[in-house]
């Protein structure tokens, strides 16, 4: 069965009288949703953006916190209180993050402490959640709550994990001095400059003339008086 729901001001659809997170940029818009034997699919065009176990009874509602973590980092006092941080804690895919959002909101207050701690969410769309853990585990071992040093060490733990290394952008270091003028040092080249005379030698040209421009400033223009 395919329905085509809105999505409301809560970034959720309603499903025979039962409510479904969907991302929050959906927000006033219609979706296509499949009716399956056991879960609920939203559809965006042809692509699948959810898929939710199907609830049996009325009035339940099935939230993700990430569909809500735009939302939640404009207002981040919502997050406390909110069903998907209940939903979170209950799956416990939560509780890795706890310290971290703990020791940011000692750092920075609670409002900005918030906002890290989504920004720390965020990398779950494009990390996996263990790589994500061991940068929270390492930063806080450093004694930050930065959210870019926890994509940095996340990254490196999926590197050594097998993953895609993670990118360092260096600048280029200059060849040793004993190093033959002809050997391949890279991408980059260091070009040495001739060393600039201390003292100029003493000019010997004439100096100039003005002669020629008084000779056109004595002359009448034409159509004058």
């Amino acid at each position: 069965m395919t329905l085509t729901p809105k999505v409301d001001k809560t970034s959720r659809i309603t499903v025979r009288q039962n409510r479904y997170s969907v991302p929050a940029r959906f927000i006033g818009q219609n979706v296509r949703v499949s009716l399956r034997a056991d879960e609920v699919w939203v559809f965006e065009r042809q692509e699948i953006v959810v898929r939710h176990p199907r609830l049996a009874g009325r009035y339940g509602f099935r939230d993700l916190l990430d569909h809500y973590l735009e939302i939640l980092r404009y207002m981040p006092g919502a997050l406390e209180n909110s069903t998907g941080l209940a939903a979170a804690r209950e799956s416990g895919q939560f509780t890795p993050v706890h310290a971290f959002w703990a020791a940011a909101r000692e750092a920075r207050g609670r409002a900005e402490g918030t906002r890290a701690l989504i920004d720390v969410l965020l990398l779950h769309r494009h990390l996996p959640h263990e790589a994500v853990v061991a940068g929270i585990s390492a930063v806080l071992a450093a004694g930050s709550v930065s959210p870019d040093l926890v994509a940095i060490e996340a990254r490196k733990a999926l590197a050594a994990a097998g993953g895609p290394p993670p990118v360092v952008i260096t600048p280029p270091s200059p060849p040793a001095e004993d190093a033959p003028e002809d050997q391949d040092t890279g991408s980059a080249r260091v070009i040495s400059l001739p060393a600039r005379r201390p003292v100029l030698p003493p000019d010997t040209r004439p100096e100039p003339s003005l002669a020629a421009y008084g000779q056109l400033l004595s002359q009448t223009p034409k159509g004058s008086a």
